[in-house]
């Protein structure tokens, strides 16, 4: 007879000894993937995944999802839940530091992909405002406790995603801690918390090696990768099974497949599959933004960069594309022979980049960022110049050439920048505003029933004694209610009847 009241630790065994782990799970369900799309936050959609599994990908992550949004808010549950059957194999993020709140997370998503992996890297500030990503790789029981949790009650496999430490047996220490907790894969990023942005510098292989070579369960490297020939220099160098690829991703969703393509083809791909799979218009901006980043750099091309910038229909992101196309294009095919355009910052320079070795700038490349030495010297080169008295301030001028102040400028950037508003609706608006108050020079309230300024407003509301809501002045109404509490406060007290003395 077979008892079905078991209790939850039954129930936890059972599920623990029914799914594949490590290499099982590696091989079988992944399919032994060597090249992954990395977690990206509002850049690894659906619509992206599809264009790189296209091109060469073999597993992809989803963007990083807050877990406690995705377990109590189920719109944003529904929006995060983007997937389809081709879609896989697939692996989740989530970022969190509660275990039964990741739990709860995860369990929401355990049939929508193969695994569930907790954000350990996120090096943001963001991250150290909601301490969660690198900001908890001090505290090991609470990460011990969160792994645990999720391999003893999901029903898929949960791996995680970290970053280094400058110590190397610390690194070691911790990616060992996280396999004994029950994590079943482990990708690790070879730079530590603090290279990022302009700081970010060099990944280093060597640790991710020894990691290697202390861990039993499947790794994935992440760093330095741009190419597909860095790929394969890492698997060799590290032994790891896998690649991450984020920022050569972005710029080249074919990196997997050793080719550059022209970038208005990734981009029209991609809008057709947006097509498919919607996603928000940010999304699409900036995956733009990064397919042209070198076209979008050339000073020839400000007017379309403004206008990409701005797009917020498919059909403008469409028409930016198809311009792209129409400019290049014949270059591309031999019709005409191009002649180096003017760059608005010299990627070379800040690079230290050969330009013998740049592809042609209409083709799908990978971003090279400047040296952290190169960034301390401009912030030092900056401050020296802002202790010169005699330096020469910037200046800034509207259309008509009048010279307005930086405020004045910025505002009328972010007036351009709004899609929605003509030029005829802003000097309406700013006509509105310039409706003056009936008694004196001032502006009126937009909403005051007098057409008014407040203080001619006020001056009428106690001389009349009246109210406007407009401007929040209710003289008539406290009036009566000061002259209730007077009529309530002047009636006599009813009268009490006395006790009567026992004695």
């Amino acid at each position: 007879m077979v008892n079905t009241d078991e209790g939850p630790d039954e129930a936890t065994k059972a599920v623990s000894s029914s799914k594949l782990k490590g290499y099982d799970f590696y091989r079988s369900t992944l399919g032994s993937p060597r090249y992954v799309v990395a977690p990206m936050v509002d850049q690894s959609e659906l619509a992206w995944r599809m264009l790189c599994r296209r091109y060469g990908a073999q597993l992809c992550y989803s963007p990083m999802f807050h877990a406690n949004l995705f377990a109590t808010d189920p719109k944003y549950r529904k929006d995060a839940l983007q997937t389809c059957a081709a879609d896989r194999p697939l692996i989740i993020q989530f970022c969190g530091n509660d275990a039964e709140q990741i739990l709860e997370a995860a369990l929401a998503a355990q049939d929508h992909c193969d695994a569930v992996d907790i954000n350990l890297g996120c090096p943001q500030a963001i991250a150290k405002r909601g301490h969660y990503g690198s900001f908890l790789q001090e505290e090991w029981e609470l990460l011990t406790e969160i792994v645990s949790t999720l391999n003893a009650k999901l029903s898929i496999p949960v791996t995680c995603k970290i970053r280094i430490f400058e110590d190397r047996d610390k690194t070691i220490r911790y990616a060992k801690m996280l396999e004994a907790a029950g994590c079943q894969l482990l990708t690790v990023h070879g730079r530590t918390r603090e290279q990022k942005g302009p700081l970010t510098g060099v990944a280093d292989w060597s640790y991710i090696k020894d990691v290697r070579q202390h861990i039993k369960i499947p790794m994935f490297a992440n760093g330095n990768i741009l190419s597909l020939e860095d790929v394969h220099r890492c698997l060799e160098a590290t032994g790891v099974d896998g690649v991450m690829s984020a920022e050569g991703n972005l710029h080249n969703p074919a990196i997997f497949q050793g080719i550059a393509p022209p970038v208005w083809q990734m981009a029209k791909e991609y809008l057709e599959l947006v097509e498919l799979y919607p996603c928000p218009s940010s999304y699409i901006r900036g995956h733009l933004f990064k397919l042209f980043h070198h076209l979008m750099n050339i000073s020839q091309n400000s007017e379309l960069r403004e206008t990409l910038a701005t797009a917020n229909q498919l059909k403008q992101f469409q028409t930016v594309v198809d311009k792209v196309q129409a400019k290049y294009e014949p270059y591309q095919r031999g019709d005409m022979t191009y002649e180096p355009e003017d760059m608005e910052v010299n990627l070379s320079a800040e690079t230290g980049e050969d330009q013998r070795l740049r592809l042609e700038p209409w083709l799908c490349q990978p971003y090279i960022r400047a040296s952290p030495e190169s960034h301390r010297q401009k912030i030092a080169e900056k401050e020296r110049a802002a202790e010169d008295p005699n330096r020469a301030k910037r200046q800034y001028f509207d259309k008509e050439g009048n010279e307005i102040s930086r405020k004045r400028m910025k505002k009328l950037r972010r007036r351009q920048r709004r899609p929605n508003k003509t030029e005829a609706q802003i000097q309406l608006r700013h006509e509105r505003r310039l409706e003056y108050c009936t008694e004196c020079a001032n502006p009126q309230g937009s909403k005051c029933e007098f057409r008014l300024c407040r203080v001619c407003c006020k001056d009428r509301c106690y001389s009349t004694d009246c109210d406007c809501p407009g401007h929040g002045i209710l003289i008539k109404s406290r009036r009566a209610k000061a002259k209730q509490f007077e009529e309530h406060s002047a009636q006599p007290a009813s009268p009490t009847v006395e006790a009567k003395d026992p004695l």
